[in-house]
């Protein structure tokens, strides 16, 4: 089986999720790019990305949620997701930034912009446009009871997509090694089953 894993805000490939993603299904191949800052060249790279490796998954956290739930061809899991980017702004704020980790081209920085916002508030209102029963069925949301980070991703993904594929964890924004192992992992089997 093979996954494609979009990591969260300031993140990179090298997360610890997808360590654990690799290490607990080494049968299977989990590609993890690093995504672009402005959304205007992340969706089309993500998009063209998924169009070109054809995955059986594509699983996403926060602001990587965000953009798996728009990967609306493929099987998806979104954990968490930042549907309203913009509007965070203890997240998404103008200046200069450091990355959490290893980036493929070495980068340790990265600058938001006033455009890089609008960019994500003009991708928002577009993001849950046409979705047909079809792609509803293939769509889970994994929420953290105990995330405060995002706080709309339930009720957002509800108004969109099935409530019965909304499964509540208990743990936080991020992901941790036992919820991986007790929520997500066996999401996967059973999309990988089913």
């Amino acid at each position: 089986m093979k996954i494609i894993y979009f990591h969260g805000f300031g993140s990179s490939h090298a997360s610890g999720t997808v360590e654990i993603l690799r290490r607990t299904l080494a049968e299977d191949e989990v590609l993890a790019p690093d995504i672009p800052i402005d959304p205007t060249e992340a969706l089309p790279y993500l998009k063209d990305l998924c169009q070109q490796e054809q995955p059986d998954i594509v699983i996403g956290t926060s602001m990587g949620g965000m953009y798996a739930q728009q990967m609306r061809a493929f099987k998806r899991i979104i954990v968490n997701p930042a549907f309203n980017m913009s509007t965070m702004s203890k997240v998404l704020k103008t200046g200069e930034h450091q990355f959490f980790n290893g980036r493929y081209d070495g980068a340790k920085t990265f600058r938001i912009t006033k455009d890089i916002i609008q960019h994500h508030n003009q991708m928002e209102r577009q993001q849950f446009k046409d979705i047909t029963p079809e792609q509803q069925q293939t769509c889970w949301c994994l929420v953290g009871l105990h995330d405060k980070t995002v706080t709309n991703a339930e009720a957002l993904f509800k108004k969109h997509y099935l409530a019965e594929h909304v499964i509540r964890f208990d743990g936080e924004h991020q992901l941790n090694d036992k919820v991986i192992k007790k929520v997500l992992i066996p999401l996967i089997e059973q999309l990988r089953n089913g």
